[in-house]
């Protein structure tokens, strides 16, 4: 049976990896919607070789050029904010959920208080809106699905056991660029260095948040409100050779893991076919070859960005969303050479010292703390410049 998808941020990263998937099973999959940000060309090109019924930009002003871009088909052209809530709901099989950032975070809200199945790679939704994105999944009876490698390798290893007999969760981190490096040499590491990822190919701001750990703490966040466990059962474990994606430890002592390479339409494949598998072109795994896997502690220390994520997650309330916004500006500060990047956790705790935790009850009042929050960060900013 043909399986009907929205892939909002078809252009991304996760959007282009989930086309090549589909592109290679015409028979399985019909694509109904696409959304981009401001990439019109692309957009346009992805909706016309796919014959999606409906494209949609967010900036409201490239409406008209995406609509010329479109003339001759039968893909309708939308524009804006509304227009991606809009499509959101619509009913597809699947949507998938990539916009990147809190601009995702209507658009995912819709789906899932329609009762979608939500392949969710949008971190953001999680972590600025767990409670009310879980509280909205329980009343519409929506799926949520894990796209990011970490949560749907944990999603794969908890298939078939039972929720109360699981002890742990063990995250995976591949340390990133500066695993072994000093303080010192963090603290004046170059964007060019923060971003050589040495096992995954990613975005700058992803790369920047995986040097830092910052990546692996919003993680830990994410996996909190998809999985229900405490901070204190969900656990980090550097792992450089990235092939283990994550772990459940049972009550038993059982350890169960998933392994692949470190190429992101498996996860995706994963969340396409469900609960069923399919083949996918990841290069195989050769054991023999890679001959070892190594794990070890994380150094909050040096990484200072994953014990304020843990302490935001505890601390509830605003506080993740805080998190995320703060760090977020940090981030662009970095790569437009700013700040230091040892100044990157540092800029976030400071925001978090000044922020009020008082919980968000909609949507509306999470995009207000992201809102305050970035003001408050940019201040800190310009106070870091005299």
């Amino acid at each position: 049976m043909t399986r009907s998808l929205s892939i909002f941020g078809a252009t991304g990263s996760i959007g282009r990896s989930t086309l090549d998937l589909v592109e290679r099973n015409r028979d399985r999959f019909r694509v109904d919607t696409v959304t981009a940000a401001t990439n019109i060309d692309a957009l346009a090109e992805i909706a016309r070789r796919f014959d999606a019924r409906l494209a949609v930009i967010a900036d409201d002003g490239l409406l008209r050029a995406l609509s010329e871009r479109l003339a001759g088909t039968a893909c309708r052209a939308a524009a804006g904010t509304n227009a991606l809530v809009d499509a959101a709901a619509a009913d597809v099989d699947l949507v998938i959920a990539a916009i990147v950032g809190c601009a995702g975070l209507g658009a995912t809200m819709a789906a899932v208080e329609a009762g979608r199945t939500v392949a969710l790679a949008n971190k953001e939704a999680l972590v600025t809106a767990g409670p009310l994105m879980i509280e909205a999944a329980e009343r519409s009876g929506a799926t949520l699905l894990p796209l990011d490698s970490e949560h749907n390798a944990i999603f794969q290893c908890l298939a078939g056991n039972r929720h109360q007999d699981v002890a742990k969760l063990i995250l995976t981190a591949s340390g990133g660029p500066f695993r072994t490096a000093s303080a010192a040499v963090m603290r004046d590491a170059s964007p060019a260095e923060a971003v050589a990822h040495p096992n995954w190919s990613m975005g700058a701001k992803i790369s920047v948040d995986s040097a830092t750990l910052m990546n692996k703490g919003l993680e830990l966040i994410e996996a909190h409100y998809l999985f229900g466990l405490p901070s204190e059962r969900i656990e980090v474990l550097v792992h450089p050779q990235s092939v283990i994606h994550s772990l459940v430890e049972y009550i038993d002592g059982s350890l169960i893991a998933q392994l692949g390479p470190p190429d992101m339409r498996i996860s995706i494949a994963y969340a396409l076919a469900w609960p069923e598998r399919m083949a996918t072109p990841a290069q195989r795994l050769d054991l023999a070859a890679l001959a070892r896997l190594d794990f070890e502690l994380p150094d909050t220390g040096r990484f200072p960005a994953l014990r304020l994520a843990r302490d935001a997650l505890e601390t509830g309330g605003a506080a993740p969303a805080v998190l995320n916004a703060a760090n977020e500006v940090a981030v662009a500060a970095f790569l437009k050479g700013r700040i230091r990047f040892g100044d990157i956790a540092a800029l976030v705790e400071e925001a978090l010292r000044r922020a009020d935790f008082v919980a968000p009850r909609s949507i509306g009042d999470v995009l207000e703390i992201d809102r305050a929050t970035r003001a408050s960060a940019a201040t800190i900013l310009q106070a870091s410049d005299t």
